[in-house]
């Protein structure tokens, strides 16, 4: 077994700016650090080095995506419209996605290292991967950027994968602490891509994410959200992949499987309320990962999304690459003594009330 990693030191090079979500009003909002910033990424693989799991993980170049791959999910007019501001130096892709000078291009190595993380599952290089890049992609919707996303880099890689590789089926299991509605606006309508997402109910985007939006036409049955109450932790999760995200997957029977990867439902982020910790992640990720060995040969690959908690998002990380990888890091999560004994980590009778309610959908799945 062998675990790829996309990574590239331009992601870093993406500039969001100063306001803290909203923009720098100039008034009253006093300048702060935006959340989506490099640190948590910065820091991740630090961590990933001083411990030497990243020396035993096979490198994946990234690449910039084409202009005809990101339209095979946005339109000419967005794209352009991106290209056109990053050059004259920057501006907002909406719905609260500031970027700078530059971030057009990087935006394009974050969907096209994407891509090449399918690729090389895809093609035996290694069993599965984990694309660390930035900026996150899975709020963009076909014409307009949204919550710090650019361009939807894991719906980018789904369209080839479906359209230049000729995968018949692909499934999309999102664990970040918002909606995945990005890929839901995307696959809404295709029963060939089933997108699951597992988020915080009625956190971001407003009015999104909730279990009625089941897809529409020839792809009725198709998306899955499951909206967890705010609160929810260790046991809540795993409940929702045990009897919603796994089952879906068994009765789809994807050919690949693609994880949007935000590590913001932890307990210390600042932009959710949810209590997952680091061994909330390595279960889900080993439930993924058995999924795929059942199911698709263990194509399975990550990309990376939310996680606002620079000090607590690499102990999370570690735990998903040490799933993926099979290997041992030797370092335990130093924060454990304290997220994983918070009350709160036990399935609550409300929290499993949510998940039952998901789960009676799963007979539209064929």
């Amino acid at each position: 077994m062998s675990t790829g990693l996309v990574f590239h030191e331009r992601y870093l090079w993406h500039d969001t700016g100063h306001g803290w979500v909203v923009p720098n009003d100039g008034a009253v909002v006093q300048p702060f650090e935006h959340p989506e910033n490099p640190e948590t990424k910065r820091r991740m693989v630090n961590l990933w080095r001083a411990c030497g799991l990243l020396d035993q993980l096979v490198d994946i170049p990234a690449r910039a995506a084409t202009s005809a791959e990101i339209q095979r999910v946005h339109t000419a007019a967005y794209e352009a419209n991106i290209r056109d501001l990053s050059a004259a130096g920057g501006g907002d892709a909406g719905g609260l996605t500031p970027f700078g000078r530059g971030s057009y291009e990087i935006a394009l190595l974050a969907a096209g290292g994407c891509i090449a993380a399918a690729d090389a599952v895809l093609d035996g290089v290694v069993t599965n991967a984990y694309a660390l890049v930035r900026p996150p992609g899975h709020h963009a919707v076909p014409d307009s950027g949204m919550g710090f996303c650019l361009f939807n880099n894991a719906a980018v890689a789904v369209k080839h994968l479906r359209e230049e590789r000729g995968v018949a089926r692909v499934a999309m299991v999102d664990w970040d602490v918002h909606h995945g509605n990005g890929q839901q606006t995307v696959f809404y309508d295709d029963p060939s891509v089933l997108t699951i997402s597992i988020h915080q109910d009625l956190c971001f985007p407003p009015d999104s994410g909730y279990v009625a939006d089941n897809g529409s036409g020839a792809g009725e049955g198709y998306n899955l959200n499951i909206p967890l109450p705010p609160g929810s932790g260790h046991g809540a999760y795993l409940d929702a992949y045990q009897r919603v995200a796994v089952p879906a997957l068994h009765r789809f029977r994807p050919d690949i499987i693609v994880a949007p990867s935000g590590f913001d439902g932890g307990v210390f982020d600042p932009l959710g309320r949810m209590m997952a910790w680091s061994e909330t992640f390595r279960l889900m990720t080993r439930l993924l990962k058995g999924a795929a060995d059942e199911l698709c040969g263990g194509r399975l690959f990550f990309t990376h999304e939310g996680g606002y908690s620079a000090p607590y998002v690499p102990f999370m990380g570690l735990a998903v690459m040490e799933e993926l990888s099979g290997i041992d890091s030797g370092v335990a999560d130093p924060y454990a003594f304290f997220a994983g004994t918070l009350g709160g980590q036990e399935l609550a009778p409300h929290q499993k009330d949510a998940v039952d309610e998901a789960a009676r959908l799963l007979e539209r799945i064929n």
